[in-house]
């Protein structure tokens, strides 16, 4: 499984750099975003986007916190799947358990047959989603701990 970790901040430029030209055919751009502090994630045609972003836009890019990375400033990281941050919806990555119940223990998961479950390209995932990394959006939750919610929409990560 992944070991997905994100930041939110709000995006400052996208661009293709001549090493991402050079290297991957100028498929691939530098996203900066600035979270106290830049970091230049790296968007390639496998990341995941719930919708289009632009220069300005506040979002949350995921990464995996166990991939290597160069050692410069400010950091590169491989962007997974970028999502728009908006007031009224929330996006957790986490692994989730049987029970549908997030590993920090702060977040459940009641599945409803409007929740779309899909895989990264946008297909229907026709699996059980329990035990495996998922990229969670939702919209209100319980006061109870773990907080329990719908999802609007599910990304299981294979």
């Amino acid at each position: 499984m992944v070991n997905l970790s994100s930041r939110m901040g709000v995006v400052t430029d996208i661009q293709n750099t001549e090493e991402c030209t050079r290297r991957n055919g100028g498929c691939y751009q530098m996203m900066a975003v600035n979270c106290d502090g830049f970091i230049h994630f790296i968007v390639s045609p496998e990341t995941y986007f719930d919708e289009t972003v632009c220069v300005g836009d506040a979002v949350i890019a995921f990464f995996d916190a166990d991939a290597p990375a160069a050692a410069m400033q400010p950091p590169r990281l491989n962007a997974l799947a970028v999502a728009k941050s908006r007031p009224e919806r929330s996006v957790k990555a986490d692994t989730f358990n049987r029970q549908l119940i997030s590993s920090d223990g702060q977040l459940r998961l009641n599945l409803a047959p409007c929740t779309k479950i899909l895989l990264k390209n946008g297909q229907p995932f026709l699996g059980n989603p329990a035990d495996r990394s998922l990229i969670v959006f939702y919209g209100p939750t319980t006061k109870s701990v773990p907080a329990i919610t719908v999802p609007e929409k599910i990304i299981v990560w294979c």
